[in-house]
């Protein structure tokens, strides 16, 4: 198992594996979804003190986790480039963080809508608002770095680097509801999940599926563009393209 996960290292084996999985993945997450919104909004019980506003967390804490988990797994892609070099970590790190960007996006969008029947306002500088987007600007810039330098080789220990650096906002994201006394609810699933019904929980958990398995597949198309872009050189992609 463990040489077949380091073959992946090697783009013509990770391009050929890219393009048998992606539409795998991209269908089961299109299933998941789609029964994942089915299930919230007709099986699933109106809250009480919320009403039917309460579904928007549906959307809301898929992407607020998937923001967050893209991030960790970006670093772990910088972490890996920045020991052993390899074409196919530095092209995923890339890949993900436009998506991950765009879950931030979301998630701080439909926190919004969320806060103002609940809050009373769109936007409060409360600190799980606060770090989510201090984590978009991370993303940007991550971004911003990419598209910067024309040295590939330069450009990737960059983005390696700062991605881990950034690393020290996803902690302060997730931990911000018991550090600072803040308006945002505790955790969704855990420490609070006594307070939420079981129906909820199936969906949110059904929806988050779908989410990361969307969001997967649409790395992977990033990973295949961009690997053929730095590879167009190489015998292979001749050979595969």
């Amino acid at each position: 198992m463990l040489q077949k996960i380091i073959k992946l290292s090697s783009p013509p084996v990770f391009y050929s594996f890219a393009s048998r999985v992606i539409y795998w993945v991209a269908g089961l997450g299109f299933l998941c979804l789609s029964v994942g919104i089915w299930y919230s909004l007709f099986i699933t019980p109106v809250d009480a003190q919320q009403g039917e506003v309460y579904r928007v967390l549906y959307v809301h804490v898929p992407a607020a986790w998937l923001s967050m988990f893209i991030y960790v797994v970006a670093c772990a892609y910088a972490a890996i480039y920045w020991i052993w070099r390899t074409n196919v970590s530095a092209i995923m790190l890339r890949a993900s963080l436009p998506t991950g960007a765009w879950m931030t996006v979301l998630a701080l969008v439909t926190g919004s809508l969320w806060g103002k029947p609940t809050w009373g306002t769109y936007w409060v500088w409360d600190a799980r608002l606060t770090t989510e987007l201090i984590l978009l600007f991370i993303y940007l810039g991550l971004i911003a770095v990419g598209k910067m330098v024309d040295d590939s080789t330069k450009t990737d220990r960059a983005l390696s680097l700062i991605t881990l650096f950034g690393f020290i906002n996803i902690p302060l994201i997730y931990f911000s509801v018991v550090f600072w006394n803040t308006l945002h609810q505790g955790f969704s699933l855990g420490a609070t999940q006594a307070e939420m019904a079981p129906e909820i929980k199936i969906g949110l958990v059904i929806c988050t599926i779908g989410v990361w398995l969307m969001c997967s597949s649409t790395i992977l198309v990033r990973a295949k563009v961009l690997l053929l872009e730095r590879e167009c050189d190489s015998q292979w992609v001749r050979t595969t393209v």
